[in-house]
């Protein structure tokens, strides 16, 4: 009887040990997203195998964000961190620094080719260090407009996960193959959705420069008071000369974004004539009741925005 103890005992040691290893070989990859687009990419890639947490939130503006406590804590606790690179959060360095993170810092735009610019207006971007004043161009770093650019995203994403989970490499690689097929499918409804838009009526407004990507791949001309980034404010100067463009240009919709307030938007729409098309996810994902809970509802929200307010329907 005794002996017969003994052995169930020793088979739950056994067991619980076992069960142990197999938990810890299981725990998920803790992965930091900079901001929600990266992390609708991360869990469509990672799937159950990483558990992710994001630093700026649904509806959130990375350009103005100040980090928290809890940002640094995430940051030191994490695997991976995946941010988007080309100056567009630029409170990273400063989270890195606080955090003091062993984490690999992956940068997502690795193999994008970045667009640069000269800023329409005198006072976009003075705050990124690129004014206008001497005829700077600037960078835009909104890459993630393009699906092409996307799908770069993605593959990036799977090559990290595999980097530091070998394990789950086939998984991360099937994940990210299923949904570059989902992205392929996007981009071709985003280009019949453009095409019966006519050439002259391709003419959009918004609060920001952050469509510029969308505007080189699809072929829509966009036009905003604000340069790349949203935190500096357009001066009298640069809103009237705005005006005055939408009325040369004919522009043929104006939108708000879910990042920035409405109000300078409205007072464009009201000396133009021209009536708010709606609401464009730019910088972030809604949450998840909104229009653009995901990357690809995002795409979809803002195609079907653009083409209602241009041809009526």
């Amino acid at each position: 009887m005794l002996r017969s103890i003994r052995a169930v005992l020793a088979m739950s040691v056994i067991t619980l040990t076992t069960l142990g290893a197999s938990s810890a070989f299981a725990a998920p990859l803790k992965v930091v997203a900079s901001f929600t687009v990266i992390a609708d990419f991360a869990r469509n890639v990672g799937g159950d195998r990483v558990d992710i947490t994001t630093i700026v939130g649904t509806d959130g503006d990375a350009h103005v964000y100040e980090p928290s406590p809890a940002d640094a804590v995430a940051m030191a606790k994490a695997d991976i961190v995946l941010v988007n690179g080309l100056h567009f959060e630029g409170f990273l360095q400063r989270l890195v620094d606080a955090s003091a993170t062993k984490a690999s810092i992956v940068t997502l735009t690795k193999g994008v080719t970045p667009i640069d610019f000269k800023p329409e207006f005198a006072d976009a971007d003075a705050a990124e260090g690129a004014g206008t004043g001497g005829g700077k161009t600037v960078t835009d770093p909104h890459a993630f407009q393009s699906i092409a650019n996307a799908k770069i995203y993605v593959k990036n994403i799977a090559e990290a996960f595999c980097a530091a989970d070998s394990e789950g490499c086939v998984s991360y690689q099937s994940n990210a193959a299923a949904y570059t097929k989902k992205l392929d499918a996007l981009e071709d409804e985003v280009k019949a959705a453009i095409q019966p838009i006519p050439e002259a009526k391709r003419v959009v407004i918004t609060s920001h420069d952050a469509f510029g990507y969308f505007e080189h791949e699809y072929g829509l001309t966009f036009l905003a008071p604000q340069g790349i980034s949203t935190d500096s404010e357009p001066s009298a100067a640069d809103v009237a000369k705005l005006v005055e463009q939408v009325k040369q240009h004919k522009a043929a919709a104006i939108f708000v974004e879910n990042i920035t307030n409405p109000r300078l938007i409205e007072q464009i729409a009201s000396e133009t004539g021209i009536k708010v098309g709606g609401t464009l996810y730019s910088d972030a994902l809604s949450r998840p009741d909104g229009r653009g809970s995901t990357y690809i509802d995002m795409m979809h929200n803002n195609i079907r925005q653009i083409k209602g307010a241009i041809l009526g329907s």
